[in-house]
């Protein structure tokens, strides 16, 4: 009995042990998933990950929550994107009391400016993947400060973290040579893809601007049915985070196809082709060349949409038959 209650005891014991050092882990809040998955991949299970924007959620639009607010008040350390892309986040972090460090990983990147707005950026700088590079740096960095015992697997994990970051950049500017030169041009729901253009060679084109609170005007409908007749290419794209119906629109009026989803301000889900930083670059690189280096049919165009009237055609001949049944019926 007594060698029971023993063990008993023990691994009680154990388990408060357990629980008090996953408690002492301290706790990193990331604004965005991209930033969030980095960190992962560099602090490894040495802090407590948490995450504001949920995966498929756009930070541009998003309203944070008290419960945000508590998440925030408990952390240590926040990395957030800056360059306007979360413009609540540090409304967020001031009302929330917390004593933690708040850290701008795209500090040292020079950002794109904005052709319409003076003193403003495009925050999209995770697209290029050098830029991506300069992301980890900082997460790794300031996550060394945080926990300085730790600094040599934070210095080996974004030793081997950078090196596939450079194989995913050697990687997209290998298959963007697969697109016809002419052929080049990216058409987009928002104007998120401008760094990873202007990295690896692509015109862009996009229905809204560079945040999604804008709206797209018939001018610029104009100006992507120009761009899709003056370059012939066979694919536009929507993206994850955003209603499709516009872009979809615009695909079925110029006679081109959607040549698939990316991801943009988001990671995907844990199911999903782009359910990491790396993954969601990769993903979105090969939907774009395999949709731009290939001719389209465009009698295949659309197909599936037609299709899905054929329910409705069938209805609306019954609802004719059974007027004029009921005509004659009235006739008689």
């Amino acid at each position: 009995m007594k060698s029971i209650i023993g063990r008993f005891i023990f691994l009680s014991y154990f388990i408060t042990a357990g629980l008090t050092l996953a408690a002492q882990k301290p706790k990193v809040v990331c604004s965005a998933s991209m930033i969030w998955d980095i960190t992962k991949n560099i602090a490894g299970d040495h802090v407590e990950h948490g995450l504001i924007v949920p995966i498929g959620g756009d930070p541009h639009l998003y309203e944070p929550t008290p419960a945000d607010a508590q998440l925030v008040y408990e952390a240590d350390l926040i990395f957030i994107n800056g360059l306007t892309f979360e413009g609540w986040i540090l409304e967020l972090i001031a009302n929330s009391g917390t004593k933690a460090i708040t850290d701008t990983v795209t500090s040292g990147i020079v950002p794109i400016s904005s052709s319409k707005y003076k003193d403003s950026f495009d925050p999209h700088a995770w697209m290029d993947v050098k830029n991506g590079q300069i992301y980890t740096r900082n997460i790794k960095d300031a996550l060394i400060s945080l926990l300085p015992d730790k600094a040599d697997e934070f210095n080996a994990n974004f030793q081997t973290y950078t090196k596939k970051l450079k194989e995913l950049d050697d990687y997209i500017i290998k298959r963007i040579s697969e697109i016809p030169e002419e052929k080049r041009v990216l058409i987009t729901s928002h104007d998120a893809f401008e760094y990873y253009g202007k990295r690896y060679g692509l015109r862009l084109e996009a229905m809204m601007g560079i945040s999604t609170e804008s709206e797209a005007q018939t001018s610029d409908m104009i100006r992507i049915s120009k761009t899709i007749k003056e370059t012939g290419i066979p694919a536009i794209f929507i993206e994850s985070t955003i209603n499709p119906k516009l872009i979809q629109q615009v695909a079925k009026d110029n006679n081109v196809m959607i040549g698939g989803e990316l991801y943009a301000d988001s990671i995907g889900d844990e199911d999903s082709h782009g359910n990491s930083y790396i993954n969601m670059l990769k993903h979105n690189t090969d939907v774009i060349v395999d949709a731009l280096s290939h001719e389209i049919n465009p009698d295949n165009l659309n197909k599936s949409e037609s299709g899905s009237l054929w329910p409705y055609l069938i209805v609306g001949l019954f609802f004719v038959l059974g007027l004029l049944l009921l005509i004659i019926k009235l006739n008689k």
